[in-house]
């Protein structure tokens, strides 16, 4: 449920009038609002692939609802946990400034919520406007836990762009017939690698490519001659995502819920926790037509993955009754897009470079020039002992799989880190030595090392308040290079350059953008490569940064950043909010 706005003919005259009055004066007319929402955790039986299985849901809704809010308005969602499972909600790309007590991944900045209880989740969204979106944040809850989140600009205030006739969010996600939350416990049980989901979706619908799913198809019906805002969201757990709609054009005007220089395109590339926002300007005229939107995965790695392909379809509104019966709409041609090749890396690698900030005076960007704290994180798998005695495991040479940072696989604690931080009792939970650099440089991209075995611990970063960092990941080769997902909570980071190979300290930042870099909160580390990105430390508390691809985090591929309090009252850490859920 959201804001409920009132229309009647019995709506009282003189309230109306001094409605229109107030939205005259410019104070008045960018006011803010609170807006309430209820999420009820809730288990629903719901069909894909002929499959009837109970999920986990948001009010019975899968996909989840959608949150909309103005730039500036509150949030007030309580979440309501129903389900044997414990619960958080992450909401993916809000800054949460000084509100970490309700960023949502668990035993990080809360504990989870528990059965038959309940949390207030309170936070502003300050400075942002465009695309993003909710999820799960515990196990692999977030495969039917996730929806979209809807920032429009402040009232009055216009897009930078051509108004949008409609805006309709698509979401990219998964279908598994088994439980995800089995398939994420064999894996770690056995070491190896995971099943696989059994179909991509749009809007939770598989589409005709998939057995028994034709009536389960998303469609995007549009009129001739419109601009149509599509908000782009992959909420998949493990792939990377090629987009396009056939004979059709896309203009990219946003990612991560920050505007980006236009540019055309007939193929989007998007990881897991990225947003795009795209203009779809629709044919002058009825085509006589309908056209597949599809996307498949790009891969980049040596493990398994669903290599298929969902499908929704285009339709044009009929100019006339006469024509759509005479043309119904089965008997039109049906065009299909050619999407790259699923390791077409020169493809993704150009989409990446396209994306610039608008970098003007109304939305500058506001890039580190000056770096207070230089870290350089190798990113990738690697693995640990089997813990079976006298078994092999399925990883690698009865080894199990692992994922680290600088060769530290991060353990889950059981005390959130926040708490712990904030209540100076952090020395019982984590420690604050992850090395800053690789303790052994090695040849990260070439030939792999004999020894493949990460250290374990609970490590994090401490940052004082507004340190300007320059981050470098670099992905390895140790059992394969494969791209990265990076997803940063808390913070937007200007990606200031990427490339192959090893990162170069003597040559590659001379190639830095330091003008118009883009603005994210999640970037695709390139298989067998890296990528250099840039943030200021200024919203205290403790931030989460860890790879989209929710194998590798459940591998360990994680870490968490304490940024230490300023000095002014504005620059502090709330207090927990007394509903806070404890362990």
């Amino acid at each position: 449920m959201g804001v409920l706005l009132l229309s009647s003919p019995a709506f009282p005259t003189l309230f109306l009038f001094s409605l229109v009055a107030l939205c005259l004066i410019p104070q008045y007319a960018l006011a803010s609002i609170t807006r309430h929402y209820k999420f009820e955790i809730k288990q629903q039986n719901v069909t894909r692939l002929c499959h009837t299985k109970s999920i986990v849901t948001v009010n019975g809704q899968f996909p989840g609802p959608r949150i909309v809010a103005r730039e500036g308005d509150r949030l007030l969602i309580k979440v309501v946990n129903h389900v044997q499972h414990n619960i958080s909600i992450h909401w993916h790309g809000i800054r949460q400034l000084r509100t970490g007590w309700a960023d949502g991944p668990a035993y990080v900045t809360q504990c989870p919520i528990q059965t038959g209880n309940s949390y207030v989740y309170n936070f502003t969204i300050v400075g942002q406007r465009g695309t993003l979106w909710w999820h799960a944040h515990i196990s692999w809850l977030r495969s039917t836990l996730y929806g979209p989140i809807v920032i429009l600009p402040k009232l009055g205030v216009p897009y930078p762009f051509t108004k949008p006739y409609k805006e309709v969010p698509i979401i990219f996600g998964e279908w598994w017939n088994a439980d995800p939350e089995a398939v994420i416990k064999q894996a770690l049980q056995t070491g190896g690698g995971p099943n696989v989901s059994d179909a991509y979706t749009f809007n939770g619908l598989p589409g005709p490519l998939y057995n028994c799913s034709a009536k389960d198809t998303f469609k995007l019906k549009v009129k001739s001659g419109k601009t149509y805002l599509l908000r782009l969201i992959n909420a998949a757990l493990n792939d990377e995502l090629f987009f396009s709609i056939a004979n059709h054009t896309l203009k990219v005007v946003d990612a991560d819920a920050v505007y980006v220089k236009p540019f055309e395109t007939d193929t989007i590339r998007i990881t897991p926790g990225q947003t795009t926002n795209v203009l779809l300007k629709t044919k002058p005229h009825f085509p006589n037509a309908t056209f597949f939107m599809t996307a498949r995965p790009y891969v980049t790695g040596l493990g398994t993955f669903d290599n298929s392909t969902v499908a929704g379809i285009l339709e044009y509104e009929s100019p006339s009754k006469t024509l759509q019966s005479t043309l119904p709409m089965k008997k039109l041609p049906l065009f299909k897009p050619i999407l790259p090749a699923l390791n077409d890396t020169s493809f993704a690698t150009k989409f990446s470079n396209k994306l610039r900030s608008l970098a003007n005076a109304q939305f500058p960007a506001n890039v580190p020039k000056k770096v207070d704290k230089h870290f350089f994180f190798t990113v990738g798998l690697g693995t640990n002992p089997c813990n079976k005695h006298n078994q092999t495991c399925q990883g690698p040479n009865g080894t199990m799989f692992a994922a680290s940072v600088n060769n530290v696989s991060f353990v889950m604690p059981t005390t959130a880190l926040l708490q712990a931080h904030f209540s100076g009792q952090s020395n019982r939970v984590y420690s604050s030595n992850l090395p800053s650099s690789p303790v052994i440089p090695f040849n990260y991209t070439g030939t792999p090392p004999n020894n493949t075995m990460v250290s374990n611990g609970t490590k994090l970063v401490v940052l004082p308040f507004n340190t300007s960092v320059e981050l470098i990941m670099q992905d390895t080769s140790i059992l394969g290079a494969e791209s990265h997902p990076l997803h940063l909570h808390g913070y937007n980071f200007f990606v200031v350059g990427q490339g192959f190979g090893n990162f170069d300290q003597n040559k590659d930042p001379a190639n830095f953008n330091l003008v118009d870099p883009v603005e994210r909160n999640t970037v695709g580390v390139p298989s067998g490569g890296w990528v250099a990105i840039r943030f200021l430390a200024d919203n205290p508390g403790v931030w989460f940064m860890h790879c989209h691809l929710e194998i590798h985090t459940s591998w360990g591929l994680k870490m968490a950043w304490v940024v230490l309090d300023g000095k002014l009252p504005n620059q502090k850490l709330l207090p927990p909010p007394a509903d806070l859920p404890t362990c």
